[in-house]
């Protein structure tokens, strides 16, 4: 495993006209590290996504994934090895599950790709509903394709929103343990943007925490508690959010 970070960002920011909606960001994700990047609606966390995924150019700083410049055309290069996951962007509805999974493993380039769907619709329990067109699935059997689909390539990154958004407490708990397993085996990175703190608890080893823009907060669960004199995460999240301005730190 190398000793270069997969994900390295140094003074990220990104500006829509007076709005600076992403401010002067900066952090590293190391391969195998789980690291959960978290923030009420409007701190920045989509903004900063979008930008690793190259989907948004930043208007100022650095952004390297695997070693590439996700700033100009070297973002083409890793592309095919990184991915993203979110339950809230729609699947082609007319679509079956196998369908959309092979879809997307031709656009990947994935050799082998029905080997992988079945492996994968194993893993994830989906072989049930493989001929299921996608816009019958329950809100958690999408979530669980949508993981899916982001495991085709078998990425070395992996951006995660929500992974296990409507899942029920069972499923949840697998699918978490599916991924911690994943990223100690595959030595993937894997940043986590999500609102259960038991489940950022329990992945992530490091966290941040956003505020307009900002990162107002970092280290681990035990860490933060300890800082912000709190039993839970949650605590910690909800002073940060509602502190004033110029008393978040």
């Amino acid at each position: 495993m190398t000793d270069l970070p997969a994900i390295a960002v140094t003074d990220l920011v990104k500006d829509y006209g007076d709005v600076r909606a992403v401010d002067g960001v900066g952090f590293a994700v190391a391969p195998g590290e789980v690291v959960g990047l978290l923030g009420g609606n409007g701190a920045g966390k989509t903004t900063t996504i979008s930008m690793l995924l190259g989907l948004l150019l930043p208007t100022s700083g650095t952004i390297r994934v695997l070693g590439h410049d996700m700033t100009n055309a070297e973002r083409f290069a890793v592309l095919p090895r990184m991915n993203f996951a979110s339950p809230y962007v729609n699947l082609p509805y007319r679509l079956t599950v196998f369908q959309n999974l092979k879809v997307y493993g031709l656009l990947y380039g994935i050799r082998g790709i029905d080997n992988r769907i079945a492996e994968l619709a194993r893993d994830l329990d989906l072989e049930p509903y493989l001929k299921t067109p996608a816009r019958k699935l329950s809100s958690g059997q999408k979530t669980r394709v949508t993981l899916a689909k982001a495991l085709l390539n078998q990425p070395e990154v992996l951006l995660l929103d929500e992974p296990t958004a409507s899942l029920d407490p069972d499923t949840g708990d697998f699918v978490r343990a599916y991924l911690e397993t994943y990223a100690r085996d595959s030595g993937c990175a894997i940043l986590l943007a999500s609102h259960n703190m038991q489940e950022v608890e329990r992945l992530c080893r490091r966290i941040m925490i956003m505020k307009r823009g900002r990162i107002h907060a970092e280290g681990t669960p035990a860490d933060l508690a300890r800082r912000f004199g709190r039993d839970s995460l949650e605590q910690v999240f909800l002073d940060i959010a509602r502190a004033p301005e110029e008393a978040a730190s």
